[in-house]
């Protein structure tokens, strides 16, 4: 049994999206517990409630009912101003194709993400080293492959050494061979780091990478025993 304070702790989330006949059940009594240096992904159809998961996880947004708990905290009780400097400085998006802005290059993307969050002393070199980005340092996005991008999304989404990692659909770009890499490169993070990484993919070729994978079917999440 794991005695660690949770990293990500979800119990009884209900939320419900839309107005009148159009509103449906996005998330159905979810819970969910991530561990510091867990890996875990979650697979599922779109419009099953991956989105709407990541969303509260991350203070996005809160559910109807239930806790959403980051390191002890309770972003259901955050204020608005609060629960965006906690995803600042505690909370890391790895975004589809980086998100990255195109007139600041890699290093400078971390920089901006630095200064916005207060951290200070942050090695910029050492964390595009880590996604082996070193040397791309000083070029935009534009000028940078899929892989690459994603890889400076990765380091950016590190420069606040967050508790906790979400990442959205990351190989959705990619080739076969590319998003191998990115899950693996995420997969080391969080066991040579500690941090938590909970994935968002459509990707079942890559899950060999994860602790634990887990299903989202109409707004209820299950763990997968074994991942085909």
């Amino acid at each position: 049994m794991n005695t660690a304070t949770p990293a990500l702790e979800i119990v009884d989330a209900r939320l419900q999206l839309g107005d009148g006949d159009a509103r449906v059940t996005a998330l159905d009594d979810v819970s969910l517990t991530v561990y510091p240096g867990e890996f875990v992904a979650i697979v599922g159809p779109s419009g099953s409630g991956k989105s709407s998961l990541l969303a509260i996880a991350g203070a996005l947004g809160r559910p109807d009912s239930g806790t959403v708990r980051v390191h002890g905290t309770d972003l259901t009780t955050l204020r608005k101003s609060a629960a965006a400097r906690f995803r600042l400085t505690t909370i890391g998006f790895v975004f589809q194709s980086g998100n990255l802005l195109p007139a600041l290059s890699a290093a400078d993307q971390l920089r901006l993400t630095a200064r916005l969050a207060g951290t200070r002393d942050v090695d910029i070199d050492a964390l595009l080293g880590a996604v082996g980005m070193r040397h791309r340092a000083g070029n935009r996005p534009g000028q940078l492959s899929g892989g690459e991008r994603q890889r400076v999304g990765i380091a950016r989404a590190l420069v606040n050494s967050p508790s906790l990692l979400l990442v959205d659909e990351p190989t959705a770009a990619l080739d076969r061979a590319r998003s191998h890499e990115i899950v693996s490169l995420l997969a080391e993070r969080a066991h040579q780091s500690g941090v938590a990484v909970v994935m968002v993919t459509h990707d079942r070729d890559v899950l060999q990478h994860c602790d634990r994978v887990l299903e989202m079917t109409d707004g209820r999440l299950a763990e997968l025993a074994a991942v085909a």
